[in-house]
């Protein structure tokens, strides 16, 4: 890997770091206080049979409790929006999108190997990936003491939160990464990593309004990372194994497809 290389990009994603991150704070110092002003009118709903228990929930989160609402933060659009401009948008962009405007070549006449170039760019959005999700994490926690409910989840299992978070948002990362090696221009790369995230997540959804349509859950990444449970001490060592093989296998993919691909002329 390139620690040059690796900090020119991180550089080049600085400015849009920076507001995403700010962003994600804000986002997450919501999601507490949108749990405390509405957990009460959510149940007494329920309660009430004015609404069937399964349309109050959102992939799986929930406004019923603190960790359900959490998790709801983290599947809600807006969140995946944050961390989707780094994990898809950069990801695919980064290869194909030098191929395209014909610097790739330029990058890879100096002494730096397609493998120390990959190695490079896949660490530096790995690294934004996490930043993001530790920035949404950390306005939860912040707008959870402020509403003096940190009681309701056991911190002590942040850790693993962000572990498994991490392994969801890295799988999506390399699978982008890998679709950008495999492209010359960046809109086949982006369409096929923005397809890949938005059926992982329409399974999610749909699994979770539609009781017959259930076991569709177990066929979403996003499935897999539950911090509501964690949070609650009921982690599922499943999960992170499932998360992280799919993050490695795309890595595999480029490694070997990635050196051997001859780079034609750019259009």
């Amino acid at each position: 890997m390139s620690g040059r290389l690796l900090a020119q990009t991180l550089r080049w994603q600085r400015v849009r770091l920076i507001a995403v991150v700010l962003a994600g704070i804000g986002w997450g110092l919501l999601i507490p206080i949108i749990y405390g002003a509405f957990s009460d009118v959510v149940r007494d709903l329920v309660d009430s049979g004015a609404f069937p228990a399964e349309l109050m929930n959102f992939g799986s989160g929930s406004l019923f409790t603190l960790p359900g609402a959490i998790t709801l933060g983290l599947q809600h659009p807006l969140a995946i929006a944050m961390i989707g401009i780094f994990a898809v948008g950069a990801s695919a962009t980064a290869v194909a999108g030098e191929r395209a405007s014909g610097t790739l070549e330029v990058l890879l006449a100096r002494p730096i190997s397609r493998l120390t170039l990959y190695a490079s760019i896949l660490a530096a959005l790995l690294i934004t990936v996490l930043v993001v999700l530790v920035a949404i994490l950390g306005g939860m926690i912040g707008g959870s003491a402020l509403q003096g409910s940190t009681d309701e989840v056991d911190l002590g299992q942040m850790p693993l939160v962000v572990l498994n978070g991490f392994g969801l948002w890295a799988a999506f990362t390399t699978f982008g990464l890998a679709a950008s090696v495999s492209f010359d221009r960046p809109g086949p790369a982006i369409g096929l990593s923005l397809a890949y995230l938005l059926a992982n997540y329409f399974l999610e959804i749909l699994g979770s309004l539609w009781t017959d349509a259930a076991w569709t859950q177990d066929y979403s990444l996003f499935h897999h990372f539950n911090p509501g449970g964690i949070l609650t001490g009921d982690l599922q060592a499943g999960d992170l194994v499932i998360v992280l093989v799919a993050a490695l296998v795309p890595i595999i993919y480029a490694i070997v497809i990635f050196p051997r691909r001859d780079l034609a002329a750019p259009a």
